[in-house]
């Protein structure tokens, strides 16, 4: 398995990069995410990801072990290979597609091309467990208003002793059964009532 590589970037674009290193160029896929974090470099050390098939070698490549332990698990799941886990982490960033596995929201998956209803909730049927056993501290994403809300909750829940994968859980289920929360106060409050 080749875990990462090292060298100068000689060709860049949104999909894929070709880095050479000893005299020979490697072409690495690569997702929105990572270019974006790499559009200004010229010289990278990339984690990899080895895709070997009967008929190919395909490399794919991660700015971060975060991004690829993700595609990892993406690609753990029946109906998913590397190329529409490539174009989730390219629709949607490593933190919402977690966000929407550990809170259940089918809804987020229908912005990413070749995921339907019944591979979203495979997904979160697979993936919920392991997601939330490898990181109780990945952070919750949802767009919108609701964010800034959820942090800040979250925080004063966690400074009054709340477990945070528990308060995580608390404040999905609220903001999603009671959009019309506007206050921190009062999703502190909604919150509390939960954990009694």
């Amino acid at each position: 398995m080749i875990s990462y590589i090292k060298g100068a970037i000689s060709f860049k674009n949104p999909t894929f990069i070709v880095v050479e290193t000893g005299g020979i160029g490697y072409k690495i896929n690569i997702s929105l995410h990572t270019y974006t974090k790499i559009e200004k470099a010229e010289t990278i050390k990339i984690l990899t990801h080895l895709q070997v098939k009967e008929d190919s070698h395909t490399l794919y490549g991660f700015a971060d072990d975060a991004e690829r332990k993700l595609f990892r698990h993406l690609i753990s799941v029946s109906g998913i290979g590397p190329s529409t886990a490539q174009t989730m982490l390219s629709s949607i960033s490593p933190d919402e597609i977690r966000s929407a596995i550990i809170g259940e929201n089918v809804a987020a998956f229908k912005a990413v091309k070749g995921v339907g209803p019944k591979t979203a909730k495979r997904l979160i049927l697979d993936l919920k467990d392991k997601l939330l056993k490898e990181g109780g501290d990945t952070p919750l994403v949802v767009t919108g208003v609701d964010n800034t809300l959820r942090k800040e909750a979250l925080s004063a829940l966690v400074s009054l002793g709340f477990n945070k994968i528990q308060s995580q859980k608390v404040l999905s289920k609220i903001l999603k059964e009671q959009p019309q929360v506007k206050t921190v106060e009062e999703l502190i409050r909604l919150s509390l009532r939960q954990f009694n």
